[in-house]
Formats: structure tokens, C-alpha cells, sequence
């Protein structure tokens, strides 16, 4: 079957690229931008990546149109699609439809952590010997890609995002995935662009656990008010909580990040690994109690967590120079953010964190959290703000505003070059730059070494 993918440079729409190429099916896409690191995966799996959304692709005549969730109408193909008559399916449905059934998903979902826990998932059944088919929104260290899929029957670990499935599906994604296994990390408002209030969120996730079956597994964190309401709702599956008292729980972290994990109580080993937060401590066990689900005993999946490697964007490293290390995380939440400035700082003790935010999100673009922003950020000691309340595809917030609350440790800038300039300059040895956004930030990583390079040599 031939399959031509709208917005197959989105990492949700290019994993789902590289599986249906891996099943064997003729596969060509587009995108509006269509640039590495994706455009050259997708390339070297023999797709075929055209340019723009232009009509005249109808032309190709596939046996079938993929929609990603970028398109929406107006778009001149998407139109050309529809007054034709051509077949056309949007990328969760076809997924759901021709690749899940008959393997046993794991799904991972949440507000928060749905990568890392996913990563995590993968790479301990990995360890374990089950050689797992997945789709992740990022790339582990240690998997190496984002997606991969063997057409034999394997578990298949899957982010499932509740973001809404495409413009003519306004369901959650997730409820595509038909999981036997659901990890509900955490819920909290988010994606203020779709959904009006917590309830309807919570509604989307009532959806998923309608479709788990009995035989099933939910995992989910002990005392969060949204998720009890989820499964007040009614609920078919076994349930298994971590956290604190819960069936699965971790001790507290010593200096090195080590920790136990028990399991009903009783000590099942010890997590030695390089990683930071109480978050992580959680994801690492929601991973724990999705992997027994298929087999893997508690021993082997901490095995494999002190030797996973992390995920990219998540906290990462990207370079040190004059003693300052810039950190990149893909961070834009507020409760995101307050978690991963508080792991750094457990990580950095009394060093300085110099945070450097994009409020890139559509969320965060509507100013809905906005005004959460100045506690989320409260444990950095200088803060460096990104983005205009003014003009097109701009915030409708003034973050000078929002960040008085700070006082002078605050700054915002609508200029990156100039944003590049203040954090440089007020860099000192020993300093922890940590950048937070969902988007790719015009390169501001690379730019902030370059510019610490420049000033050391001089």
C-alpha cells in the first residue's frame, strides 16, 4: 500500500513513518519544514519527502492519505483531498487499525513525563530480552531512535498523548490505541487551546480506561484528586498505584541519585543511576510496574534502570565551557518547570541556575498559566524570558509583567540575539544555564556555547 503523510516531519508523524515503512508499505510525505534530524531519518529509510502542502501532490495518487495533526482546513492539500474524494485517515486511527492489534501495547499517558516513562518502559523490556516495537516523542540514549517496529508479534510501548487526534477527530489520540497495559502518570490542565477545563480532560481519559480490558493494567500515581475522579467514573482493569505507601514506592535519594524501590513493601533493590528529581523516581517506578505486567520481575527492570542512559532534551547536557553548563530540557508546563529547576538545584546545591525560558506552548502562549510562572521559577537565580506580547504568533502576555514578582532576577527579551548577549554576560565560572522549551528555541543552545567560547577567548 502506498501512504502519503501530511506533517511527516513531526516526531509523532515521522516515527509513525518509519513503522509503516518497516511493514512493508510504500511510503512518501510532506511537511511544511521539512529539516533534520527527522528529514534525514526518514531519507535514509527510502521515503520520499516533498516540500509544502501544494495540490498538485494529489497527483501521486496514493492508496491513502495519512493526516498529522498540523493540518487543518484551509490547507490547500488537505483541500484538494477532500473535494476529490481521495481516502484519507489520521495518523493515530491508521496506527491503531494496522499496527496494534493483536500485540500487547503498553501506553504511557499523562500531563507530564510521558517520554521519559516511555523511554524507560522500552529500554527495560529491552534489557529483559523482548526486543519491543515502540513510538516515543524523543530519543533515549540507550534505544538509540525514536520508533521501530518488527512485524513479528512484540509488545508495543507507546507515548499516548491526549492531545486531540486531527481536525476532523477531536477525540484524544489515545483512545486509538486500544492498550492492555495504561500508565496514567499524572494529570494536570494543559493544552488550553482544546480543551476549556480540567473536566474535559479528565473525560478523555475516561475514554482510554474504557477501552482497557479486564485483563488489563492501569498504573497510576497514589493520591492525585483528577485521576480518582477518572476512575470513579467506572473502571474494568486492575489497578496498581506507586508513591508514597503505595504498592510500588521509592526511599529518598542519597547524594549520588540511588534509591531503593519497594514493592508492597518489601525492599526489591536499589536504582544507581545518574539521573535527578523526584519525578524521575516516580516515572522509574510507574515504568517498574507497567513492565511486570508482561513478565519482567521487579529485580530485572531495576537492573535496567541503573544502567539507562536518559532521554535527549530531558535535562541534557549540552555543553560546558568556563566552567558554565548549558543544560536543554524540554520543560514548558509550569509544574514542568518548578520540577526541573528543583532537580537541578538538588543536583547543584548552592551553584547559581541562570533559567532560560520560551513560553512556547500554545498554553503557555495564551497566558492561561502565565501567572504560575513566577513560582514555578522561584528556585532559579537569574531568569531570562523569551518572546513578545505583541504582533503575530506572539504571547498574549506581557512577561515583564507576569515576572515582576521576581524583582530583578527576572528579564524578558524579544530579541534572541540580544537574550544571547544577557545570559553571557551575566554567566560566571561554575554557573548552571538551564534552557526550557518545547520547540527548538532558533538554535539558542549552540548559540549560548558559541558566544561562551567567544568570551573565553577572548
Amino acid at each position: 500500500m502506498h501512504l502519503h503523510i501530511l506533517g511527516i516531519c513531526g516526531t509523532f508523524m515521522g516515527g509513525l513513518a518509519l513503522i509503516a515503512r518497516a511493514a512493508g508499505h510504500k511510503v512518501t510525505g510532506c511537511d511544511a519544514g521539512v529539516y533534520p534530524p527527522m528529514s534525514t531519518q526518514l531519507v535514509e529509510q527510502g521515503i520520499e519527502l516533498i516540500e509544502g502542502f501544494g495540490a498538485d501532490q494529489l497527483a501521486l495518487q496514493p492508496d491513502l492519505f495519512v493526516i498529522g495533526n498540523v493540518v487543518s482546513r484551509g490547507n490547500p492539500l488537505m483541500e484538494a483531498i477532500l473535494n476529490s474524494g481521495a481516502r484519507y485517515v489520521s495518523g493515530p486511527q491508521w496506527l491503531g487499525e494496522n499496527v496494534l492489534p493483536g500485540g500487547h501495547v503498553l501506553a504511557v499517558a499523562g500531563t507530564h513525563g510521558k517520554t521519559t516513562t516511555s523511554s524507560m518502559l522500552a529500554w527495560i523490556l529491552e534489557h529483559a530480552g523482548l526486543n519491543p516495537n515502540f513510538l516515543i516523542g524523543g530519543v533515549a540514549n540507550d534505544l538509540k531512535v525514536s520508533a521501530r517496529f518488527d512485524p513479528s508479534v512484540r509488545p508495543f510501548v507507546i507515548e499516548a498523548d491526549e492531545y486531540d487526534t486531527a481536525f476532523f477527530d477531536k477525540r484524544s489520540k489515545f483512545v486509538h490505541y486500544r492498550p492492555r497495559t495504561a500508565v496514567l502518570n499524572n494529570l494536570e490542565f494543559d493544552h488550553a487551546d482544546i480543551f476549556p477545563d480540567l473536566a474535559a480532560i479528565e473525560t478523555q481519559f475516561h475514554h482510554l480506561v474504557r477501552t482497557i480490558p479486564g485483563a488489563g493494567r492501569i498504573v497510576l500515581p497514589a493520591g492525585s484528586p483528577a485521576l480518582e475522579r477518572v476512575i470513579a467514573r467506572g473502571c474494568w482493569s486492575e489497578t496498581v498505584y506507586f508513591g508514597a505507601d503505595a504498592g510500588w514506592s521509592a526511599g529518598p535519594a542519597d547524594a549520588d541519585g540511588a534509591f531503593e524501590v519497594r514493592r508492597a513493601g518489601v525492599p526489591a533493590g536499589t536504582v544507581r543511576w545518574t539521573l535527578s528529581g523526584e519525578h524521575n523516581r516516580m516515572n522509574a517506578l510507574a515504568a517498574l510496574a507497567a513492565a511486570e505486567h508482561v513478565g519482567v520481575e521487579a529485580a530485572a527492570g531495576i537492573e535496567a534502570l541503573s544502567r539507562f542512559g536518559g532521554v535527549k532534551r530531558r535535562m541534557e547536557l549540552r555543553g560546558t565551557v568556563d566552567g558554565v553548563r548549558v543544560y536543554d530540557d524540554f520543560a514548558h508546563h509550569p509544574t514542568a518547570i518548578d520540577t526541573t529547576i528543583a532537580g537541578l538545584r538538588r543536583q547543584v546545591g548552592e551553584a547559581r541556575i541562570l533559567a532560560v525560558l520560551e513560553p512556547r506552548s500554545n498554553t503557555m502562549k495564551l497566558g492561561t498559566m502565565a501567572a504560575r510562572l513566577p513560582d514555578a521559577l522561584k528556585q532559579a537565580d537569574l531568569v531570562f524570558c523569551f518572546g513578545a506580547h505583541e504582533g503575530k504568533h506572539a504571547l498574549g502576555w506581557n512577561p515583564a509583567e507576569v515576572l515582576a514578582p521576581l524583582g530583578e532576577r527576572a528579564t524578558s527579551h524579544d530579541d534572541l540575539d540580544a537574550l544571547v548577549r544577557a545570559v553571557t554576560a551575566a554567566a560566571r565560572p561554575g554557573d548552571n544555564i538551564l534552557v526550557m522549551s518545547n520547540g527548538g528555541f532558533g538554535g539558542v543552545h549552540g548559540k549560548l556555547l558559541d558566544a561562551l567560547r567567544a568570551r573565553a577567548a577572548a
